[in-house]
């Protein structure tokens, strides 16, 4: 079995797999603990934990409260959207490599001239 061979079948196996991923989730979770006055003294305690996912909106960080009941899924979702996320960087990665190799078996072919802009031709 030939390199290039071996890459698009590689390819193919990360397609599939991406599309077995049926739920994910941008983000992190955090556990939250809140200061609680203890009654009759001027102490306090730590009540929680509380549990958190955030993530990044442009230059915003969202965050949402879980229940203790949507925990476990929340962290399979993050898992999948990691997941996910080095899926895309390795197929990107291999697409690169074919196009590389496609490039060394042909490379008598001229590259084909790219047309101009009518806003890059000088004179008009």
């Amino acid at each position: 079995m030939g390199i290039v061979q071996e890459l698009e079948e590689r390819r193919s196996a990360i397609l599939e797999e991406m599309r077995s991923i049926r739920s994910m989730r941008r983000g992190t979770i955090n556990e939250q603990y809140f200061k609680v006055p203890v009654k009759g003294t001027e102490k306090t305690k730590l009540q929680g934990p509380y549990y958190v996912v955030s993530r990044r909106e442009g230059e915003r960080t969202v965050s949402q409260r879980l229940r203790s009941s949507e925990l476990e899924q929340a962290q399979r979702d993050i898992a999948a959207h990691k997941r996910f996320v080095l899926l895309c960087r390795e197929f990107e990665q291999l697409t690169t490599r074919l196009a590389a190799l496609e490039r060394e078996e042909f490379p008598g072919e001229p590259e084909k001239k790219r047309r101009r802009s009518s806003s890059n031709r000088s004179g008009k």
